[in-house]
């Protein structure tokens, strides 16, 4: 099986994609202010970094990824058929 990426900014997408893995949007704590969450993540179930992310709403994450014009390049599936929380934010 394929390991191929997809790179999206369709917000449905991405909010399907990170629900079927049971992920929740994130930030990076501390990087943010009142009126900017920070550093974009999604918190996946095991996930590195659970004691360093907040998790904020699918409005507030929306508003940062357009704002900041990114786009998300994900993998669904491992070579090994696996489902695959890679993912990474890119510059549109």
């Amino acid at each position: 099986m394929s390991s191929a990426s997809t790179t999206t900014t369709d917000h449905d997408e991405i909010r399907q994609w990170v629900e079927n893995l049971d992920g929740q949007p994130a930030c990076v704590q501390s990087t943010g202010s009142a009126d900017d969450p920070g550093v974009l993540r999604f918190d996946f179930p095991g996930g590195a970094g659970e004691d360093k992310l907040a998790h904020i709403s699918w409005e507030d994450w929306f508003d940062k990824f357009d704002a900041a014009n990114l786009a998300l390049v994900y993998q669904e599936h491992k070579s090994d058929g696996e489902p695959s929380t890679f993912f990474k934010l890119v510059s549109r």
